[in-house]
């Protein structure tokens, strides 16, 4: 019987003994959906918008957790798994294009990340940079290449307000920057897992260009991130997150990967 003393406060996931590699997910029925890419795959804890599974891919012990909506929330979900075992996360989401080029369920693996997520600030001065582990990066660049997947880099905008329309955005400007796209949850698992020696990488799936001012809703109909061709990127981003994973896993086993894609 599992008692309250056996799990952690916020996520009910077990206070020790989760494997090191996780994907990280917004949606709690996302997080369901990876794990059916999983092997023996099995449901540890769901509280509020906290969903967490473990389970295998290709022999790799893997977690697979929701955190909700927002940076808040979800630094509170990242603390509790690296309390409980995970080493290396990433974070599979979805974002809006910002930097031309970028189509609807194209993936964008972020090298670093804007920090506008309405939390960091208050843990470390703004000064201090969101990246991502290079060793995640080139994992899933290489997992995405392997998968033949439409795939972008570049540094991405963390934003906490995400309807429009509240307050002046320096969105023209970051878009003369490059800046890849927006989110709302990637740079405080960055900043946290930088900070206590994690690693962390980020991989984006394009559900529309939301900057907001930047979107032409007469051509587009405005933001809709439930069509298919959103869906059919979100289940390859999830391959693609996995087999990243377990490129990162040979790595630090010293062992040589295999790069092929994954069919299940």
């Amino acid at each position: 019987m599992t008692t309250s003393t056996d799990t952690l406060p916020i996520s009910g996931v077990p206070r020790s003994g989760l494997p090191p590699y996780a994907v990280v997910v917004g949606d709690p029925a996302r997080a369901a959906t990876v794990a059916e890419l999983l092997d023996d795959a099995k449901e540890v804890s769901y509280h509020r918008e906290y969903r967490t599974f473990t389970g295998s891919r290709q022999g790799l012990p893997v977690v697979v957790a929701s955190h909700g909506v927002g940076a808040p929330g979800a630094l509170l979900l990242f603390q509790e798994l690296a309390e409980a075992g995970v080493t290396h996360f990433i974070r599979l989401g979805t974002a809006g294009a910002i930097r031309p080029g970028i189509g609807d369920g194209d993936l964008v693996v972020a090298d670093a990340a804007v920090r506008d997520d309405g939390v960091t600030r208050q843990l470390i001065p703004a000064e201090y940079p969101a990246f991502a582990a290079p060793e995640a990066v080139l994992a899933l660049q290489r997992a995405a290449r392997a998968a033949q997947a439409p795939h972008h880099r570049g540094v991405v905008w963390t934003r906490a307000a995400f309807q429009p329309g509240f307050l002046p955005l320096p969105a023209e400007a970051y878009a003369r920057a490059g800046i890849a796209a927006i989110e709302m949850e990637l740079s405080a698992l960055y900043v946290f897992a930088s900070t206590r020696g994690l690693t962390a990488g980020g991989a984006l799936v394009v559900d529309g260009a939301n900057a907001d001012e930047l979107v032409d809703e007469e051509a587009t109909g405005g933001y809709d991130p439930h069509r298919s061709v959103v869906a059919d990127g979100v289940t390859r981003a999830a391959r693609i997150t996995l087999d990243a994973l377990r490129l990162l896993a040979a790595e630090d086993a010293g062992l040589p990967a295999q790069t092929s894609p994954t069919t299940r």
